[in-house]
């Protein structure tokens, strides 16, 4: 099978999120400051490890399908769906504010583009299954660092 234009881009767009994602973790990593540093630290590195092994097994799946992966940094930083992460020291519930954003921001356009890549290719949308999964594993893990006891864990339209 090859992969369609519209395929190509859609799993090019998560590819570069996929990849920020792994660049953001390590800023974060190595500037992190405050309560409960060395957790969200090694925390952190988790996210960096599953971000790297995800962009490579999505682009190695996009070669597969006789697709061009993309990771160049200027392709990355102007494709990007995460919000630019700050520079210098960051308090760590700044951090996790930030890399929380991140991890919904990057599953946001995994989600975003499932539909269409499950009806050309299901065999990728099990991949994007998979990452989704985990990066919402992270996201919730993450925000727990500061969530109070008291906070509202359903939607606000819920019932």
């Amino acid at each position: 099978m090859k992969a369609s234009p519209t395929l190509t881009n859609n799993l090019q767009a998560v590819l570069a999120d996929l990849i920020e994602l792994h660049i953001q973790g390590k800023q974060a990593h190595w500037n992190i400051v405050g309560t409960n540093f060395r957790d969200l630290h090694l925390q952190l590195d988790e996210i960096v490890d599953a971000a790297r092994q995800f962009a490579d097994d999505l682009a190695e799946r996009m070669r597969a399908l006789h697709a061009l992966p993309d990771g160049r940094s200027a392709t990355v930083a102007k494709s990007t769906s995460l919000a630019q992460f700050p520079e210098g020291l960051i308090n760590t519930k700044d951090a996790i504010e930030r890399i929380v954003a991140a991890l919904e921001a990057a599953v946001g356009t995994m989600r975003k583009v499932h539909d269409a890549v499950d009806e050309e290719d299901p065999t990728t949308a099990d991949l994007l299954h998979e990452f989704i999964a985990k990066l919402e594993q992270y996201a919730w893990m993450v925000n727990a660092e500061t969530m109070k006891s008291s906070a509202s864990v359903t939607a606000p339209d819920a019932k």
